[in-house]
């Protein structure tokens, strides 16, 4: 049920959840054949938008037989690894094949408490929540955010100090070589993301430096005849918690996964730290410069909620939650990386979360309508 602002649904929802990609679909799978009057919210004009805007090339790590989400497998042959563009297709089936209240074209732009003044937690109760849109204006009595974490891309602040002529792309942003002009690229940033578009550069015949002081360790996609994500779900290892020993080894990693490193920085120079910008060149750590003629900043995102009017968030604008659950009743969080286990924010493994919050909040449901009883009585 693809809806349009204002439709027969109506504005007075149970749940309010922000943001319609994988994590957010999923819950309201839960929610919606349970019964409960929710509606998502997203920005985009159609789903799975966001992962359209990935670049080009893009194919996930993970094979098919890993990326369905609750209630239906991910098409094809269950080894192969899925473009951007069939995860978007999947993610606009899934939420037709369901019938999900999705509400296009609906950015939030705030989402505060109906008392708004108050300065302390109110508890939780029918209509606690205000949640507005370009459009729409909708009372819920929870909130769940699943708007992701990678959807503010980060840049440095020196970047505005490169020269007009510098072409500059942030990886979130960046589609194809064609983007870029000049032969002197440099791709800032040692993720997957970085590796990966610095390989796609290099094989488009551009000279390419990589600014990646420090490497993650590097898997191969395969190994002993199996894929490295089989591998992952046979020990467990999507599976660990944020605070486990494992757990808090992983998060200080950043692996590379399928990319033959050692072969690609034969034909990619490796550069230092990037440390500030003049005109035409990038200042390097030790003192050293670089001319360029574009730069890739795969330089990863940063958590911004400026819509998010409710005490939640910390020094850095992150949100503070236990497991998705913030101190203020009936907000929670969905989809964030490490939220509950190494697979929150991974396609296959964020209906594991969803399931977990559906589970509370339908939990939740009879002694909401208790109170909400007890208030009108």
């Amino acid at each position: 049920m693809l809806t349009e602002p204002g439709s027969e649904l109506g504005t007075e929802l149970d749940t309010a959840i922000v943001g319609g990609g994988q994590a957010g679909l999923a819950l309201a799978h839960y929610l919606h054949r349970a019964g409960v009057r929710c509606a998502v919210l997203d920005a985009n004009g159609r789903v799975g938008d966001s992962w359209r805007r990935r670049w080009d090339s893009l194919t996930l790590f993970t094979p098919n037989r890993y990326n369905g989400l609750p209630g239906l497998p991910f098409p094809g042959h269950p080894d192969a690894h899925p473009t951007k563009d069939q995860v978007a297709d999947y993610l606009e089936d899934y939420a037709a094949r369901f019938g999900l209240p999705v509400r296009l074209d609906s950015p939030v732009t705030s989402v505060r408490p109906a008392d708004a003044p108050a300065v302390h937690p109110a508890p939780a109760g029918p209509g606690v929540f205000v949640v507005e849109t370009p459009g729409e204006r909708y009372t819920a009595r929870r909130v769940v955010v699943a708007a992701g974490a990678f959807h503010t891309p980060q840049t440095p602040r020196f970047a505005d100090r490169l020269s007009p002529s510098v072409v500059q792309v942030h990886s979130s942003r960046y589609r194809n070589p064609a983007q870029l002009a000049g032969d002197d690229v440099v791709v800032v940033g040692a993720g997957n993301t970085g590796v990966q578009i610095a390989e796609e550069l290099a094989a488009d015949g551009r000279r390419v430096a990589l600014s990646a002081p420090t490497l993650g360790p590097v898997l191969p996609q395969r190994w002993l005849g199996r894929d490295v994500f089989w591998w992952f779900s046979r020990l467990g290892t999507m599976g660990v918690g944020p605070d486990s020993r494992i757990g808090r080894r992983l998060r200080a990693q950043n692996p590379i996964i399928g990319t033959d490193v050692r072969g690609l920085l034969r034909r990619v120079e490796r550069l230092d730290r990037v440390t500030g910008a003049d005109g035409r060149d990038l200042l390097l750590a030790g003192g050293t410069r670089r001319r360029v003629d574009a730069v890739v900043w795969a330089t990863g995102f940063r958590p911004h909620y400026p819509w998010l009017r409710v005490p939640v968030l910390d020094a850095s604008g992150a949100p503070v939650h236990r497991q998705g659950e913030t101190a203020w009743p009936g907000l929670y969080f969905l989809g964030l990386p490490w939220q509950r286990t190494r697979g929150s924010a991974v396609l296959g493994w964020v209906g594991r979360d969803a399931a977990d919050l559906a589970g509370r909040l339908l939990a939740d449901a009879p002694r909401a309508a208790t109170r909400a009883s007890a208030q009108v009585g």
